[in-house]
């Protein structure tokens, strides 16, 4: 039996997509109006995705280096090894962290509100992309500060300690107010 080369890659190709939509959730309930993000993104149901946010090329900076809430989650281990945004490597052992609008280089706090486990990490990629997410964590810094794999998200506070600016300065954040010195700004 001889197998052409374009069937074998399209059968590939499809069935990935079809794993891929299996592990969504959006098979087995796409007329559902949850997928459309109208239901609670906090939720990790398995079943349901959270609301995505659109990827910009160029988010808004927050320059600020003001404290913030919202939830954290962490890599998943795919993304263990591939290229961050500043163009080093993910690397799950390491204080490495995304966000969205942290310009790249950020050295911020990041306590679990649940715990009131804190851990220093450096923003080195951008993310997350889902609804009500503020950072991206390394599994090992998720693990430090208390964030189970079973439970996957939880509500943080990412306080900046020291903000890269446009001009090459760098701005001491609402963190390194508390006590902090610039020794332990370093993950």
């Amino acid at each position: 039996m001889t197998v052409h080369p374009q069937r074998s890659k399209f059968a590939m190709i499809v069935a990935i997509a079809f794993i891929e939509a299996i592990m969504l959730g959006s098979l087995a309930q796409a007329s559902s109006p949850e997928l459309t993000g109208a239901r609670d993104p906090d939720s990790v149901s398995g079943r349901i995705s959270p609301a995505r946010i659109a990827v910009e090329a160029k988010p808004k900076l927050d320059l600020s280096g003001k404290r913030r809430v919202g939830k954290a989650s962490f890599y998943a281990r795919m993304f263990s090894g591939r290229k961050m945004a500043d163009g080093n490597t993910m690397d799950p052992q390491k204080n490495n962290a995304a966000s969205r609008t942290l310009p790249l280089g950020t050295i911020a706090m990041v306590t679990n509100l649940k715990t009131g486990k804190s851990a220093v990490v450096t923003i080195q990629d951008r993310g997350p992309y889902v609804a009500g997410r503020i950072v991206d964590l390394s599994p090992s810094t998720a693990h430090e500060i208390g964030i189970t794999p079973r439970e996957g998200v939880t509500k943080v506070e990412v306080a900046p300690l020291a903000v890269p600016q446009p001009d090459g300065r760098v701005k001491l954040g609402d963190a390194a107010d508390d006590g902090m010195t610039l020794a332990a700004l370093r993950p």
